[in-house]
């Protein structure tokens, strides 16, 4: 009964506490500043969890077609994705270095995601990152899907085929 009533009243310090803590202002909501490490793995896990589930679109074209790989550097490059994860032979723009959390190496990313979780994230964006949903700005599913098959094989491009697929 005793540990019963300790739960309980740890339970009703925490629903007063908590509140108080995050809409008080206490919590410090700067991008300057780390997550609970807690906090990071519930996000990574939540996020990984929503991307797995909802990214069940197949591919319309082949997304081994040089053709779209190449078009999909063009469109990567258009819709301003250098600028937060860099390309070959292009640097991240300063700004990208403050990003909480940091935007990913889409190399090391091509090769543990499938082309649909690629094409989801593209199109839906993430919360509580700075990655946006290209579908909300009129980038169409076709312009999207050449983005995800570009992004599959970015391990793999070299610094001058970037710049010639890119060039105007």
């Amino acid at each position: 009964m005793r540990l019963l009533s300790a739960i309980g009243i740890l339970a009703i310090i925490a629903a007063i506490a908590l509140p108080i803590f995050f809409f008080g202002g206490f919590y410090n909501v700067a991008a300057t500043d780390q997550h609970f490490g807690i906090v990071s793995w519930a996000l990574d896990r939540v996020r990984m969890a929503s991307i797995t589930h909802h990214a069940a679109e197949k591919p319309p074209v082949s997304l081994d077609d040089p053709a779209v790989v190449q078009a999909g550097a063009k469109e990567f490059s258009e819709h301003g994705c250098v600028s937060c994860h860099g390309a070959p032979g292009a640097t991240w723009a300063k700004f990208s270095e403050a990003l909480y959390p940091s935007p990913p190496d889409l190399s090391e990313i091509a090769k543990e995601r499938t082309p649909e979780q690629i094409f989801w994230v593209v199109k839906h964006g993430l919360k509580f990152t700075g990655m946006p949903g290209f579908s909300a700005i009129g980038v169409k599913d076709d312009e999207i899907w050449k983005i995800a098959a570009f992004v599959k094989k970015l391990p793999s491009v070299s610094e001058a085929d970037y710049k010639a697929w890119t060039a105007r």
